[in-house]
């Protein structure tokens, strides 16, 4: 969708920006151009809608060379979004998200049903919003504005400059949410700059780490932090990046320890009786239709109680569905102080698939690690139990 042929920028005074960049990013692929400051990632990105000319190479959109477009046609076929959003003071929510609509001469009423479902897409109640003014939006809401306005006339390629920087961290984070939610809802091809390599590594499908107006290393996430190209990259993503692969690391079925299981409807007697003979602690408590419902504790805990397992069922508060991240596993555990996680399967109705444990964790992120390495898929890679080695006479 967007491809950059040697493309270099040099201003008049001799500076270099960029140099002899040559890349492609594919229809609906999130990129995450990543840098510090002065390493000429946003002008990679402004020269893709003519904001800024290259002064060597070529960029190509969809097959078209950009130079042969009319710079205000072309940035109607691009959404844009940046850190400071940009609405219109003077204008209601709903009149910004509808403007370039109206600039490509939509009707009146067709612009305003596109801004409100556009609006609602990414959390914003149009009813209640769409009357507002700018100033009456949090930080947030006003990024998530922008958002929906760069989306409004449906452009096939997204530019996002530092979208979230200058909002909280907390919020920060829900806008990240927010923003992987609707990307795997609408699938645009995106060019998003940040300095930050935690955001770029949890948002991109691929990064670009930027040395000094070229790329030092294109690649997966995951590749990105396990093998770092150079040892400029290396030192960009840090030290720390076996823990930031937990970012891009997903929980997999593969992972998980299946614990015993009883239902809400067994005579607890029996339940109990069942796992002492076990030896289990404690047990998974599932509805009729194999979903997730609480649990309950084995060995004395219960002892003289009776009824069935539904009136003894403890909640669950440690959960988290399949293919979440590990970083996000791990913060459930130290959240709840759990010593496992439930996981279940939410596009089948919450269906309990398993729990994972810590040397588990553990143990998918070295398995994620080496399968990189091999270039397998991540379920034929075999370790060594940390679990077992732990019991090991002697360990």
């Amino acid at each position: 969708m967007i491809r950059f042929e040697h493309v270099t920028k040099r201003y008049a005074d001799g500076t270099t920006a960029v140099d002899d960049l040559s890349f492609e990013v594919a229809e609906g692929e999130l990129v995450t151009l990543v840098g510090p400051s002065g390493c000429g990632k946003t002008t990679t990105m402004k020269m893709v809608n003519r904001l800024i000319e290259p002064t060597e190479g070529r960029i190509f959109l969809d097959g078209d060379d950009i130079s042969a477009i009319d710079p205000v046609q072309l940035r109607r076929r691009i959404g844009y979004v940046i850190q400071q959003v940009g609405l219109f003071p003077h204008r209601t929510v709903l009149e910004n998200t509808a403007t370039v609509p109206h600039l490509l001469g939509w009707k009146r009423g067709k612009g305003r049903a596109r801004a409100a479902e556009l609006l609602d897409l990414v959390g914003l109640d149009p009813s209640v919003y769409g009357d507002r003014y700018p100033e009456q939006l949090s930080g947030g809401q006003r990024q998530r504005v922008g958002v929906a306005r760069a989306l409004a006339a449906d452009p096939p390629v997204l530019l996002m400059d530092e979208p979230f920087g200058a909002v909280d961290p907390v919020v920060r984070e829900r806008l990240q949410n927010e923003f992987l939610r609707l990307q795997a809802q609408v699938r645009k091809t995106v060019l998003f700059v940040t300095h930050d390599i935690e955001e770029a590594v949890r948002l991109g499908d691929r990064i670009a780490v930027y040395g000094q107006g070229s790329i030092e290393q294109f690649d997966s996430p995951a590749t990105v932090l396990g093998a770092p190209a150079t040892d400029y990259v290396a030192d960009f993503v840090g030290a720390d990046r076996g823990l930031k692969r937990l970012s891009v690391t997903p929980v997999e079925e593969s992972d998980l320890d299946r614990p015993p299981v009883v239902h809400l409807d067994d005579p607890l007697d029996r339940a109990t009786e069942r796992l002492r003979a076990e030896g289990a602690r404690w047990a998974v408590v599932l509805d009729g239709d194999g979903r997730l419902h609480g649990w309950i504790p084995a060995g004395d805990a219960l002892s003289g109680a009776t009824g069935t397992v539904r009136e003894h069922a403890r909640r669950m508060e440690a959960w988290l569905p399949v293919g979440a991240p590990l970083k996000q596993a791990f913060a459930t555990m130290l959240q709840h102080d759990a010593g496992w996680i439930a996981v279940i399967d939410e596009q089948s109705e919450g269906r309990f698939l398993g729990v994972l444990t810590p040397a588990r964790l553990h143990e998918a992120l070295r398995r994620s690690i080496s399968a990189d390495d091999l270039a397998v898929p991540r379920a034929e890679v075999a370790v060594e139990s940390v679990a077992a080695v732990a019991q090991t006479p002697g360990a």
